[in-house]
């Protein structure tokens, strides 16, 4: 059973290639981070703070496509770590049917926090032992 999550945490540094988000337990106190670029943690955190960019940035163009095509966000779920690298799953609804799409956790996480309202985070349970083990 994937447990919900959300994101806690954004650490970019100027000085660093790689950046953190944390993404803590809603129901509980376990938090693990997630390296990521530098463009995907702007992304996130523009968003966070609800800036609002004078035309589409990437993951605002996804989100937009979407709803152009009918079709309905539901849920991002990390569900894999290989090699010390996550994988997610992003979801969506499409006439009735869920589909879920192959995508980093990070352009996931950007999607689910450029959605309004934003979309719930699950991370598997073997994923979330893993990550904090």
């Amino acid at each position: 059973m994937p447990v919900q999550m959300q994101l806690s945490r954004i650490i970019i540094s100027e000085i660093n290639e790689q950046q953190i988000i944390y993404l803590k337990e809603v129901d509980g106190d376990r938090q693990f981070p997630i390296l990521i670029g530098i463009y995907e943690a702007t992304s996130i955190d523009r968003r966070v703070k609800s800036y609002q960019s004078p035309r589409p940035l990437t993951h605002d163009l996804l989100v937009g496509l979407a709803e152009q095509l009918g079709a309905e966000f539901d849920s991002v779920v990390i569900n894999d770590i290989r090699d010390h690298t996550y994988y997610a799953r992003l979801r969506l609804r499409y006439e009735g049917e869920l589909i879920e799409i192959d995508a980093r956790p990070s352009d996931a996480i950007a999607v689910a926090v450029t959605c309004e309202p934003h979309l719930p985070i699950y991370v598997s349970e073997e994923v979330l032992e893993e990550a904090i083990g």
